[in-house]
């Protein structure tokens, strides 16, 4: 299945993408949420489809594409998560994943505009392949166990403001947290949708430049094995949203570094699971 949300903001609605078209759940489903997924949300979504998929009332295009999931109770990030990012950054290859955290309110749609922050120099890009937890895990016993608690994958771009992140002291989470600086979607992808996650293509172009040209074949730290580790540190809920990490390209990285400014288009996709494009404003 591939979930999708859709409406304006504060007034989302739940929906999916089937045959090509979306599709509106909201007479049957409040949210794609904690509480959805929680409580077998998914089994009941795919029973629901099975019945009335051919019943349900067309989203207009016109209508905006919303994040494909709810506002999570956390959003954990993971760091230097590629071969090729981690030399570009020179930085050695993690022993171990490096976690750093995102403010949840920076959760936005696909297609938004994304606000250059106040007194920013370095808005800075990154494709990422999210993940989607569907249960309440704590000290899973291995990667096997972690696999069976992921709901679903997604695009998206971790954007950052690198002054802030590296210049400033302290942590990286006031680099990352600035409104906006999360589009999601456009959809959820349960796993059988997307099959092997070895070998996905994930590209991001700026003005039709292409930035990053990598595959989830660099990725250090496997989803599962992300799952599972930040399980024996907190509790990790129910739709909360996990950032793998990204491949090389990145604005700081180049030579020059070379960072987004006002009207800049930003185009990102993973294969298998859609495209989004971003107006810096």
């Amino acid at each position: 299945m591939k979930l999708i949300r859709f409406g304006e903001k504060e007034n989302e609605k739940p929906g999916v993408l089937h045959q090509g078209k979306r599709l509106d759940c909201s007479e049957e489903f409040s949210d794609w949420d904690r509480n959805f997924f929680q409580n077998n949300g998914l089994q009941k979504l795919e029973k629901y489809l099975a019945s009335n998929a051919a019943g349900l009332q067309e989203v207009p295009d016109s209508v905006r594409h919303a994040p494909c999931i709810g506002r999570p109770g956390m959003i954990m990030c993971i760091g230097l998560n590629y071969s090729e990012h981690a030399a570009e950054s020179n930085m050695a290859i993690p022993e171990e994943p490096i976690i750093f955290g995102k403010a949840t309110n920076t959760l936005s749609g696909p297609y938004d505009d994304v606000s250059i922050p106040k007194n920013s120099v370095k808005t800075d890009y990154e494709v990422e392949l999210g993940v989607v937890l569907n249960k309440n895990v704590l000290y899973l016993k291995d990667e096997v166990e972690a696999a069976e608690a992921i709901a679903g994958y997604c695009v998206i771009n971790d954007l950052s403001e690198r002054s802030f992140q590296l210049e400033k002291g302290g942590q990286w989470i006031k680099g990352k947290s600035c409104p906006g600086f999360c589009p999601v979607g456009p959809y959820l992808a349960t796993p059988d949708e997307l099959g092997e996650l070895d070998n996905l293509k994930m590209t991001l172009s700026v003005n039709s430049v292409l930035r990053q040209n990598g595959n989830t074949s660099f990725m250090i730290f496997r989803p599962a094995f992300i799952v599972y580790y930040l399980s024996q540190f907190m509790l990790l809920e129910a739709g909360d949203l996990i950032s793998t990490g990204t491949p090389a390209g990145v604005g700081i990285g180049l030579d020059p570094p070379s960072y987004l400014a006002k009207g800049d288009l930003v185009e990102l996709s993973i294969e298998g699971l859609g495209a989004q494009k971003q107006r810096m404003i």
